[in-house]
């Protein structure tokens, strides 16, 4: 489904049942509970591919031969953090391709049908909460500059 059409339709849902439409969500590493059960979540969905120390496949920005790439780190040495809270929570629920390029590849599932809202914000606290303080102050700094999704990408308010 494209996204604009999603947003469009977050919209309708909200206008017919007074409900507002989904805030960005602003995951915060420092919730302790949230953090414990993020470890879980990681430990039993995410450490299979992206490695049990947040260390991600070996070689993640080459290729492999299906062209896809293997899944990165979420530590301070991958890329994870230059994303803002909303995109990440979004790559997560609906999988990378919704925000990619058309025609992009990945292996990363959508998580919609497997995690519930606090799963999935937990997850992102346990990843955020092992990082340097220095590399949240700059993930909090894209937060900050991209609080929320553009117009027309899934998840947008607008």
């Amino acid at each position: 489904m494209a996204p604009v059409t999603v947003a469009a339709g977050v919209a309708l849902l909200a206008a017919c049942t007074g409900a507002e439409p989904p805030t960005p969500p602003h995951i915060d590493p420092h919730d302790d509970a949230l953090v414990a059960l993020g470890e879980q979540v990681y430990a039993q969905h995410c450490a299979v591919c992206h490695g049990v120390a947040l260390e991600g496949q070996p070689d993640w920005r080459r290729r492999l031969p299906s062209g896809r790439l293997p899944a990165p780190p979420h530590d301070e040495t991958g890329h994870t953090w230059h994303h803002p809270d909303w995109e990440l929570y979004a790559m997560v629920r609906d999988g990378v391709t919704p925000l990619a390029p058309p025609d992009y590849e990945t292996d990363m599932p959508a998580y919609e049908d497997i995690l519930d809202d606090r799963e999935i914000r937990a997850v992102l606290a346990y990843i955020k909460a092992q990082w340097p303080e220095h590399i949240l102050e700059m993930q909090e700094a894209v937060n900050r500059r991209q609080p929320e999704p553009p117009e027309g990408v899934a998840g947008s308010s607008r």
